[in-house]
């Protein structure tokens, strides 16, 4: 079987063919298999998260600071260079760190699609494999990126007045490494090789995978129009759509480790 690498190097040479609807169908059938269970971890860590969060705020702050003018004055206050640089770092540490975990669900949907069994180690799976550090330094690369966008280049676009500008830079930053994690999980790629490749892909059908993109990020979020807490279970349609995407790219098929000693450093 090729490797990821010799598959990226043919979509280089010959084009990308990706048909949406097949792309399509895979992701919401796929969805179905993991959207309760899904919903179940995000709700269940998104508490546990929250609780730890204001336990901290309140151990450092005191309760009877905790009011909204708190939280207003919090974030109106101005910071200087380098605690902006020291937050910018902390911030894209923590990015790293969380990456895996958001790696975990792909696992999850990898699982769902083959029918083997998941359950909620599933989405620690890279915090125990060869996959972490690249995991990590891709998360980190790309937040310093999106980071630096929005200090430097946000900053002067609302100083002109045009509000919102890095935001729709950070959305084109996630569009551009939309199968940054997949080629390093499911193709075993390099965090860097991984950046570079995910760019090639989407080079070659952009508008393709512009609309998975788009419906992906739709479909997520349905379920806050229906029902607000209903969102935590359509959260897991994007998911599905990374994967069915990938999977509409590349043969899944299970590599042979021999072929994929050294096929980072091919290029």
């Amino acid at each position: 079987m090729k490797s990821t690498l010799d598959q990226i190097e043919d979509i280089k040479n010959h084009g990308l063919s990706l048909d949406f609807s097949t792309v399509f169908n895979h992701a919401f059938e796929n969805y179905k298999k993991i959207a309760l269970y899904f919903g179940l971890i995000i709700l269940v860590f998104s508490v546990i998260f929250f609780f730890a969060l204001f336990s901290v705020l309140f151990a450092y702050y005191g309760v009877e600071s905790m009011s909204k003018d708190f939280f207003e004055n919090f974030d109106s206050q101005k910071q200087t260079s380098v605690q902006m640089l020291i937050s910018l770092l902390a911030t894209s540490v923590i990015s790293g760190l969380v990456a895996p975990f958001s790696a975990g669900f792909l696992k999850m949907a990898d699982c769902a699609d083959k029918d083997e069994e998941f359950n909620v180690a599933t989405i620690f799976t890279y915090y125990k494999t060869h996959h972490f550090s690249q995991i990590f330094t891709v998360g980190f690369i790309i937040a310093i990126i999106s980071g630096a966008i929005s200090t430097v280049i946000g900053a002067y676009f609302n100083e002109m007045g045009i509000i919102g500008m890095s935001l729709l830079l950070n959305l084109i930053i996630s569009y551009l490494t939309y199968l940054v994690i997949p080629l390093v999980i499911f193709g075993n790629l390099k965090a860097l090789d991984a950046l570079k490749s995910c760019l090639l892909i989407i080079s070659k059908n952009p508008l393709i995978i512009f609309a998975l993109v788009v419906i992906g990020f739709i479909g997520s979020f349905i379920g806050f129009f229906g029902c607000c807490i209903g969102i935590i279970f359509t959260l897991a349609f994007n998911t599905s759509m990374t994967y069915a995407t990938y999977y509409g790219i590349f043969n899944m098929e299970e590599e042979d480790p021999i072929d994929t000693i050294g096929q980072s450093d091919l290029e």
